[in-house]
């Protein structure tokens, strides 16, 4: 629960491998109960068959599949925690009689958040349907609750209000510090903008995208720095950006594999050289991809993926990276064909790591550590044959494809068209990508300005891998990725001198 985490996969099944009593703050946006095919965005297989699965009865196989979920979420929220459920009117009412009431009590229910926002409408019959409902419930009567840190304007106009409330007091001192220390959000909120109101830098293409600022007053009010927030239908993965952005701890998941493809690349986008690091848990893991990447983030992922705990130190930690629930060393080397001198060199560091520990294990003839990589060479296999023989020492090998499933990444190739030159001199060109896999190609992310081997994409949702830019003369670097539908990626990087012809570098 240390490491920031977005999963692929069914949220029920995720939700229960999730320690109880382990999350501070639950927000949940999951699909509306409208049963319109607008509701399918990404249009992957994870999404539909969720799509499928959710609408296949009426509003009480849709609570049935929503209470199973969040009776997951109710186990693992401390006593402290909250919940913030986000719905509309279709479903509202059944939500909180039917799951939050019953789960959570109706002692714990604090609020009913009522989202107001406005836009056009073609109705004729009705008052515009335009606000969403988010019920917020604790789940004990100790809940966190940060007043000072969501406190908003008081303007001076609702003075003459406030001394109609105040009568009887020392009017003037109170109202002025009203006035500048700001008032707690009431329960119905007009001043966030909705989702097609959203700034122009944060907006993903996300068409249900939560504004950042909806997420923040949440994620402030109900829980604090290093707190860990969950997200269980990320979505575009505002809540896991807001978090990060907050310093708190964070889990995402969807069944989407566009939705946590997208919200990577988002917090690629956003993260700094001092974010802490994060994992993306996939079905499938391309074999390069693993090998080739920043070794401290192949450690972290691959300890975790393993069940073990993280070792926080880089250095002086005598070559070991983590340990399991059961506190045997781990060590883990990203390469291939380990030779011997890894298990002497393990074994030296185990024994001045914990000697008791050491002994312990050997004397139960349980393994005194583990070390993990993609292959052993023949050195290392006899002599960790030779040790649990002679010595009753037992050093288990494990290989990375024994932790997670390898695959291979999808092939890439761009084709380049100029389009020629506009009258402001700027040269269009056009890029058409073309992906293959045996698992199907999901979409493409661009980089029209790539730079230090890091990919910011400007466009992270292409279903058809055709896009046209314009380029001042000199160098540019385009760089696009290519996604599977198992959520393998490759990339290709384009280097291009834009002049009085295009030319390509090789």
């Amino acid at each position: 629960m240390e490491i920031n985490k977005l999963i692929l996969g069914d949220n029920l099944e995720i939700l229960k491998t999730i320690e109880s009593e382990s999350v501070d703050l639950i927000y949940l946006d999951p699909p509306f109960f409208s049963n319109r095919n607008y509701e399918v965005i990404w249009g992957d297989n994870g999404e539909v068959r969720s799509f499928e699965d959710r609408f296949s009865g009426g509003i009480d196989h849709y609570i049935a599949w929503l209470k199973e979920r969040v009776i997951e979420m109710h186990r693992i929220l401390k006593p402290t925690g909250s919940i913030f459920l986000h719905c509309d009117w279709h479903a509202n009412a059944y939500i909180r009689v039917f799951i939050l009431d019953k789960l959570f009590g109706e002692n714990n229910f604090r609020n009913e958040i009522i989202w107001c926002y406005t836009g056009p409408s073609a109705s004729k019959k009705a008052f515009p349907m335009k606000h969403d409902t988010i019920w917020r419930y604790s789940k004990s009567n100790e809940f966190v609750f940060n007043v000072e840190d969501i406190r908003v304007s008081y303007k001076k106009s609702n003075l003459s209000t406030g001394r109609t409330a105040l009568a009887g007091r020392a009017d003037d001192e109170r109202l002025i510090e009203l006035d500048e220390r700001g008032k707690v959000p009431e329960d119905f909120w007009t001043d966030i903008p909705s989702g097609s109101h959203i700034s122009k830098h944060e907006r993903i293409g996300y068409p249900t995208q939560k504004p950042m600022k909806l997420l923040e007053r949440i994620i402030k009010a109900s829980s604090n720095e290093n707190d860990i927030v969950l997200d269980p239908f990320v979505g575009g993965g505002t809540t896991v950006a807001v978090a990060d952005k907050l310093n708190r701890k964070w889990i995402g998941i969807d069944q989407s594999i566009s939705a946590i493809k997208v919200t990577e690349a988002r917090m690629q986008n956003q993260q700094d050289l001092f974010a802490k690091p994060f994992v993306v848990q996939l079905h499938k893991y391309d074999y390069d991809t693993l090998r080739y990447k920043d070794a401290f983030e192949f450690e972290v992922f691959i300890v975790t993926q393993f069940g073990g705990i993280n070792n926080a130190k880089q250095r002086g930690d005598l070559g070991l990276d983590g340990k399991t629930r059961e506190n045997q060393p781990i060590q883990v080397k990203r390469s291939d064909n380990i030779g011997r001198n890894v298990v002497d060199n393990f074994l030296s560091a185990v024994k001045r790591n914990d000697k008791n520990l050491y002994e312990k294990n050997k004397a139960e003839k349980k393994p005194i550590g583990f070390i993990i990589a993609f292959s052993f060479g023949k050195g290392a296999i006899q002599e960790v044959a030779r040790l649990k023989n002679e010595e009753n020492i037992i050093i288990e090998l494990v290989k990375v494809e024994d932790i997670i499933p390898i695959a291979k990444k999808p092939k890439l190739s761009v084709e380049i068209i100029d389009k020629g030159t506009d009258t402001k001199g700027l040269r269009e060109i056009e890029f058409k990508a073309q992906g293959e896999s045996n698992a199907g190609i999901e979409f493409y992310m661009w980089d029209f300005d790539f730079k230090n081997d890091k990919f910011n994409a400007e466009i992270m949702f292409d279903k058809k891998g055709d896009q046209s830019y314009k380029f001042k003369p000199g160098f540019c670097n385009i760089a696009v990725k290519v996604i599977d539908n198992e959520g393998l990626e490759n990339i290709e990087v384009i280097k291009l001198k834009v002049n009085g012809i295009i030319e390509r570098e090789k």
